[in-house]
């Protein structure tokens, strides 16, 4: 499964603006104003896309703009309670590990466009439940909160890692 640059790019976005938001001192790290030019210049990505990308987080109530001459996106919630699904469903549409299958999102059920080829059920269709319920799993898991912290930190330990202290050094080889 690969996620698009959207999904990348919304997600820098996001975590530009909660990382500013705290730097601004905002007890949620909501409240700071920051323009697309200044996000596009940070990050070094493309203004015109972020434009696109920012109407689609904006649609999805994550984000909010302001009009004027100091004004730009601010967070619309806490990034304690913006999970990474959230905004992943928001920038991709459905999450899914294969372009056979299919989230039907007005119900609990997965459809397989191969069941109706063979008249039985997909031989693959519970591998790739599973993949995407894990998927889903650790993108609901994951905060905005999380990846504004860790991206401020200025050396981060592996996860799972005994940790020194040290930097962490990988040999070639």
């Amino acid at each position: 499964m690969i996620f698009t640059t959207k999904a990348e790019y919304g997600v820098r976005l996001l975590v530009e603006l909660g990382r500013h938001g705290a730097e601004q001192g905002e007890a949620a790290g909501a409240g700071a104003v920051l323009s697309l030019k200044a996000i596009a210049a940070a990050e070094g990505l493309p203004l015109a896309y972020l434009e696109r990308i920012v109407a689609l987080l904006k649609k999805a109530d994550l984000v909010e703009s302001t009009r004027g001459a100091h004004g730009g996106y601010r967070l619309k919630r806490d990034p304690a309670t913006i999970s990474m699904d959230e905004v992943i469903v928001a920038l991709e549409g459905a999450v899914a590990p294969m372009t056979c299958f299919v989230d039907d999102t007005d119900s609990p059920r997965v459809l397989c466009s191969h069941e109706s080829d063979s008249g039985h059920g997909c031989a693959t269709k519970l591998l790739w439940m599973r993949v995407q319920g894990g998927v889903m799993e650790k993108l609901s898991q994951t905060t905005l909160a999380e990846l504004v912290a860790f991206a401020t930190r200025e050396t981060a330990p592996v996860r799972g890692a005994a940790h020194t202290g040290a930097p962490l050094t990988i040999a070639a080889g």
